[in-house]
């Protein structure tokens, strides 16, 4: 079993590819990124990240090699590839702007990707997720069932983590489920959220309930209010358990970002539903009921989404 993950000189892919080695279930994990000059010197940062990474196997106690290169040819006979290369939004920076440049990089790495892996599943990290999941989609020319984002899961740990603090208890037992886009339009659904089987709501108030919902919904942004830049240990690990589950062709129930063909009412676009991922990517993606409030939240999520969505057509025609 073969896995790549590429951005993996930055903080998110340098975590994702760890994370995917510690399960200890590939043979080998190919860290790619680009090198970078500084101060006259042209240094390897993903290199260097799994030479690191791969000298606490003796620690950690596992056998999955990890090795870092610029040449995709390295990649070649990947099962699953993650791309989480981009860049963060800075101040001063437009959405369009954002989307402009992280695009130009996730398509030159999903052609690559597909060039040398054509049977391989894409997990695309990068931001704005749902809409790079669009362009990696097109630009790999993979079906789409073989192209996916990572949000869904992230977004309901963040959530579940701030319930069992909530509640003084293991996260472990908290189940829940968030839909629509990876952004402030997320949809958590309290009415499928429980603990051990016990409906949140009753557990917890609503008022309160609301506004774990608002900091989950604004997750991301507290990362970057309090350190100046984004997460990457929960998004790493929220990729590597996709790469387990897709790998161990493990029918995993997960939320995740996909190309939606009619489910709940949406249409050609890239979007948060719970999926079955297993070997091939996503096997199917179900359907939970909603009441009528949450599917106009789901709505309006998806068409913030589908605005990306425009604004890639305006501005790379794809």
């Amino acid at each position: 079993m073969k896995i790549t993950v590429v951005g993996a000189g930055g903080n998110v892919g340098s975590a994702a590819a760890l994370a995917i080695a510690q399960r200890d279930f590939a043979q080998e994990v190919v860290a790619v990124d680009l090198q970078i000059n500084r101060d006259g010197r042209t240094l390897d940062p993903a290199k260097g990240r799994a030479l690191d990474e791969w000298q606490t196997a003796p620690i950690h106690l596992f056998d999955t090699y990890l090795h870092g290169t610029t040449d995709y040819e390295a990649t070649a006979g990947s099962d699953v590839c993650v791309i989480t290369a981009g860049v963060p939004r800075r101040p001063g920076m437009s959405r369009d702007d954002l989307l402009g440049t992280n695009a130009g990089i996730v398509k030159g790495v999903a052609e690559q990707l597909a060039r040398y892996s054509p049977d391989t599943v894409i997990i695309v990290v990068s931001n704005p997720l749902d809409a790079m999941a669009y362009v990696a989609h097109r630009a790999s020319g993979l079906p789409p069932e073989r192209v996916m984002g990572m949000a869904g899961i992230l977004d309901t740990a963040r959530y579940r983590a701030f319930l069992a603090q909530e509640l003084n208890i293991s996260p472990k037992d908290i189940q829940a489920l968030i839909l629509g886009g990876h952004g402030d339009t997320m949809v958590p659904l309290p009415r499928y959220t429980t603990v051990t089987g016990i409906p949140v709501t009753q557990l917890i108030a609503r008022d309160r309930l609301d506004e774990i919902i608002r900091r989950t919904q604004f997750g991301g942004g507290e990362f970057v209010e309090i350190m100046g830049t984004s997460a990457w240990y929960a998004p790493g690990a929220a990729a590597a358990q996709m790469v387990e589950a897709i790998a161990l062709d493990q029918n995993r129930i997960l939320p995740c970002s996909a190309w939606v063909t009619g489910q709940y009412g949406l249409n050609d676009l890239f979007v948060g539903v719970p999926v079955k991922l297993g070997r091939g990517g996503i096997r199917e993606i179900l359907e939970v009921e909603l009441d009528a409030d949450e599917q106009k939240l789901l709505e309006a999520s998806a068409t913030d989404v589908r605005s990306s969505f425009a604004a890639l057509n305006r501005l790379m025609g794809l």
